[in-house]
């Protein structure tokens, strides 16, 4: 039986060597799948906050045919989009984006001839959103319960970090090592109470 990750899998090959056997896989997976809707976020850390918010709210988005699709970085929207959207498997496109990627976003979407009203904006990014909706001193919880607490120690003592806000110097810590921004954005959205979650990622799920 077909699954998410295998049509994910197709869509990235797809993405990268062009028409070819991922597209006809692809295609024929979406309509094996009955997928309707493209989630596009920027990464993988975006993807496990999602799906964690997903397990939270007791949704279960491939089976509402709802695929969430990581594109490896904000330049390829044009990409995905056209792929994905209109020009390609006709599907409704969603996601989130960074307040500072926005133009390429606009851009990519309307070359592909889909509506913008889908997307929700994040003022930094995801994690930034994440860091305010739980407080740093939260986070911080988070951090020392994760065994993280010694690196995170190593980490301010580092100049560069010096004056910073601790917010910020968060925010960068979470992106200084392989892996932990996606496990990170897993855990925080479960450390979440009620009413924190951040807007942009609130209204994506509304909107689904």
């Amino acid at each position: 039986m077909a699954d998410i990750q295998a049509f994910r899998d197709a869509v990235g090959c797809w993405a990268a060597d062009g028409p070819g056997e991922p597209a006809g896989l692809a295609k024929d997976l979406a309509v094996e799948l009955g997928l309707r809707t493209a989630v596009l976020l920027e990464g993988l850390s975006d993807l496990a906050a999602v799906e964690a918010l997903a397990a939270r709210r007791g949704r279960d988005l491939a089976a509402e045919g709802v695929c969430v699709v990581p594109m490896g970085g904000a330049m390829n929207i044009g990409r995905y989009a056209g792929l994905l959207g209109p020009p390609g498997l006709g599907l409704h496109l969603s996601g989130l984006c960074d307040e500072r990627e926005q133009p390429f976003y606009d851009r990519g979407l309307k070359r592909a001839g889909a509506p913008h009203r889908g997307f929700f904006v994040c003022v930094a990014d995801l994690e930034d959103e994440l860091i305010r909706a739980l407080g740093t001193e939260r986070v911080e919880e988070i951090i020392e319960a994760e065994g993280d607490l010694r690196a995170w120690q190593t980490f301010l003592r580092q100049p560069a970090q010096h004056g910073r806000p601790r917010h910020g110097q968060l925010r960068r810590f979470l992106g200084t090592k392989k892996g932990r921004k996606i496990r990170y954005g897993r855990l925080l959205v479960e450390a979440l109470g009620p009413g924190q979650v951040p807007a942009p990622l609130d209204d994506l799920f509304t909107s689904l």
